[in-house]
């Protein structure tokens, strides 16, 4: 995430525009025609500089994201001087950008970070890639998943749990390649047989 936040030209107005609009899904979880759809009259900023956003998801439903001050500072040159019914964000012709427009913005910046980062080139990066993993963060910092699954604007808790189940899955491959300590021999002790590792994983 932190490769892909820095690869927009923040020299440009495009990749300023680009930068907020990546921080933004970033903040929030939103899904790409949730981004799209914002207006500035769904930004509401707070004393303290922080702020939230009102997004319309499925069904017309709305729920609120709470926003780091980080990403009220970036928004704010955006809106200024707009009416409450303007498109927070546009394209490069000034209109409101649409779902296919946030998709593509997201795939550029992608293939502009695949090049510090090689691993990247392997992976199709999209918007709902940085969905998961906003999700997949909030977890890891021990966010209730009720609370994930409101912030993310599920239905169901199930939904959400598939991103905690991922995360396990991850946290698994990543032991797979490490030994049990370091005097264990090659080849001895394999992880998937240490019957109390795998019960602790599963508590994760």
């Amino acid at each position: 995430m932190d490769a892909i936040l820095a690869a927009p030209n923040c020299e440009t107005l495009q990749g300023r525009r680009d930068y907020v609009i990546l921080l933004f899904l970033y903040n929030s979880g939103a899904r790409a025609s949730e981004a799209a759809a914002v207006r500035t009259v769904d930004l509401d900023w707070d004393a303290t500089g922080t702020g939230f956003v009102r997004l319309r998801g499925k069904g017309n439903k709305i729920r609120i994201c709470p926003l780091w001050a980080s990403t009220m500072d970036q928004l704010r040159p955006l809106v200024r001087g707009r009416d409450d019914d303007a498109a927070v964000f546009l394209n490069r012709y000034g209109n409101p950008i649409g779902r296919f427009g946030v998709h593509a913005l997201v795939r550029r910046n992608a293939r502009i970070a695949a090049a510090q980062l090689p691993s990247l080139k392997a992976k199709q990066v999209s918007p709902h890639t940085i969905r998961h993993t906003t999700a997949t963060h909030l977890l890891r910092a021990g966010v209730d998943i009720n609370t994930v699954r409101a912030w993310l604007g599920h239905v169901s808790v199930d939904t959400t749990n598939i991103y905690a189940e991922t995360d396990l899955e991850m946290k698994s491959k990543a032991l797979a390649a490490c030994k049990l300590g370091p005097d264990t021999k090659r080849g001895a002790g394999r992880w998937k047989e240490n019957r109390g590792l795998m019960e602790f994983l599963r508590s994760l």
